[in-house]
């Protein structure tokens, strides 16, 4: 059994830190190193991506591909959110994110992975001091990035469909390739003039 736990506090309110990790695949796209890479695609969604919603994780630790089928199994808004496996490689693998309100702009967020590498070929392929290093590391790298996105210093991704995404890209075109950020804000600012002259 290995337990890998890091924290980090970020100067922006509990409830804006809770609804970006309420969506497993925002943390995941921010562990990217060398060593680590993660991917998380959502399966089930149940409301609010509470109890019960299921997804897929795909990570790469040092060039071994693994992929395991989890489960939300705890929410609490602006507390805790927990998931693990149910069907993967590992014995187990539990992941739980705590929130702590420390002043109205400040919050601080601890990841904890808690884990049991399995035996026979895979355990024997992947050294186990090795992959909590990674582990530990990739976890750092991804609150450093969630910390600069969500302090305003970095870009949040955003997930749309593809209908959408070919639509913003035609916008861009339209307006001398500028960022898709610019597109967005100038399509919000139309959209807030015709409803401030429809009411």
């Amino acid at each position: 059994m290995t337990v890998v736990s890091k924290s980090i506090d970020i100067k922006t309110p509990v409830d804006n830190v809770f609804t970006y990790f309420a969506r497993p695949e925002h943390v995941s796209d921010q562990i990217k190193n060398d060593a680590v890479g993660m991917t998380v695609v959502p399966m089930d969604i149940k409301e609010g991506m509470g109890v019960g919603t299921t997804f897929r994780v795909i990570g790469d630790f040092s060039g071994k591909r693994l992929e395991w089928d989890c489960e939300t199994t705890e929410f609490i808004r602006n507390e805790k959110i927990s998931a693990k496996q149910f069907e993967g490689p590992f014995k187990r693998w539990q992941i739980t994110n705590e929130f702590k309100s420390l002043g109205a702009n400040l919050t601080k967020v601890t990841m904890t992975v808690d884990y049991e590498m399995p035996f026979g070929p895979l355990g024997a392929i992947l050294d186990k001091a090795k992959f909590a290093k990674s582990a530990e590391k990739g976890m750092e790298t991804a609150l450093y990035n969630v910390r600069g996105l969500l302090e305003g210093n970095g870009s949040i991704p955003v997930y749309i469909t593809l209908d959408a995404y070919q639509k913003l890209l035609t916008e861009k075109k339209k307006m001398n390739d500028v960022p898709v950020s610019t597109v967005l804000t100038a399509i919000l600012e139309k959209y807030n003039e015709v409803e401030a002259t429809q009411n």
